[in-house]
């Protein structure tokens, strides 16, 4: 049997999204968000959020939250979960301008943390390679070659026997 393949926004905790092609079969989008999936409809566009339904209950790690036109909080997603697109009756590929939408949207992870009984949500920033440090003989190195290039030499120094 021949499956039909979609390509979907797979939104991972702690990571930015990226797209995936897989399976429009109940077993692989089961298999993406790690149980019984779930659907919810929270946009106007003709996408859907495919998460596990039992991710809460499971204790899985908070991923993103979900906001309303206000930017006020009004839930958040437990696990993996994926955007999908919409057809008659059944999950489609995102569009293009979809996938890019919803990349933006979702592309900063969220950390989670709760504060006198309040859910507190901050962006993780991303961490950016420390650069390294020249050692001493890389330094001296590239004093000498200041040196030739100038054509200035600094005084020498006569060492004694």
């Amino acid at each position: 049997m021949d499956t039909e393949k979609i390509n979907v926004l797979v939104v991972e905790p702690e990571k930015k999204p990226y797209p995936k092609e897989i399976s429009s079969e109940l077993a692989s989008l089961q298999k993406e968000v790690g149980g019984y999936i779930q659907a919810v409809y929270p946009y106007e566009e003709p996408v859907a959020i495919i998460c596990d339904e039992e991710a809460k209950l499971k204790g899985s790690q908070l991923n993103r939250v979900l906001r309303d036109e206000d930017g006020h909080i009004y839930d958040a997603v437990a696990g993996t979960f994926l955007i999908v697109g919409l057809g008659e009756e059944d999950f489609t590929s995102l569009t293009p301008e979809h996938m890019k939408q919803f990349k933006e949207k979702f592309d900063t992870p969220e950390m989670f943390m709760r504060v006198n009984g309040k859910l507190i949500v901050l962006p993780m920033e991303e961490e950016k390679p420390k650069a390294k440090k020249p050692s001493v003989l890389q330094k001296l190195n590239d004093m000498k070659g200041m040196e030739s290039s100038t054509g200035v030499k600094k005084p020498h120094v006569k060492e004694e026997r």
